[in-house]
């Protein structure tokens, strides 16, 4: 099936550009939440969006107004979530996943990148890219709730007061801030 009618494609001309217009209103009432790194919790959201967008457009059971209903709908529950886990650091661990030191002192932590499935050649590359070039230069590297590896080098360690409810820097006792 190449073509139906023309009133199909009018109508995907006309509810597409009401329903992409409606999407950027409600992305820029939502704050700027909507749009950062995504954890687990964002990802779904800004899946269903998409997934409602798509419905918007190519089913001509779903008014534009119920879709337009129905991503304010989503982007709002984003918003609650996110205030309730403000207010409420338990239910922050439900949503989204606790960051994960995966290599202290240099050392990579094999049993943790085991069970966040990380591989050591993805620790090398966010070394380098950090501007370190050898991991005994590293203090810390921590598997961030979106996913991202952020970097400490050793010679910024400090008291250390930045791996604060990370997973497993609970028992990281420094001595050294190289």
């Amino acid at each position: 099936m190449w073509f139906d009618t023309w009133s199909d494609v009018i109508r995907v001309l006309l509810v597409g550009a009401a329903a992409y217009a409606t999407v950027v209103v409600i992305l820029r009432l939502s704050g700027k939440r909507t749009l950062t790194k995504l954890n687990a919790f964002d990802l779904v959201v800004t899946v269903a969006l998409g997934s409602t967008l798509a419905t918007i457009l190519l089913s001509s059971d779903v008014a534009w107004t119920e879709g337009a209903v129905a991503l304010g709908l989503l982007a709002l529950l984003q918003a609650v979530v996110a205030w309730l886990t403000v207010r409420w650091p338990g239910l922050r661990t439900v949503v989204t996943s606790r960051p994960t030191l995966v290599l202290r002192d240099g050392e990579p932590l094999h049993d943790r990148m085991r069970e966040v499935r990380v591989g050591v050649s993805e620790i090398h590359q966010a070394v380098r890219s950090s501007g370190a070039g050898d991991l005994a230069d590293v203090a810390a590297v921590v598997l961030e709730s979106d996913g991202s590896l952020s970097v400490i080098p050793a010679k910024k360690y400090g008291t250390g007061s930045a791996l604060e409810g990370v997973m497993g820097a609970e028992d990281v006792s420094r001595g050294a801030q190289a």
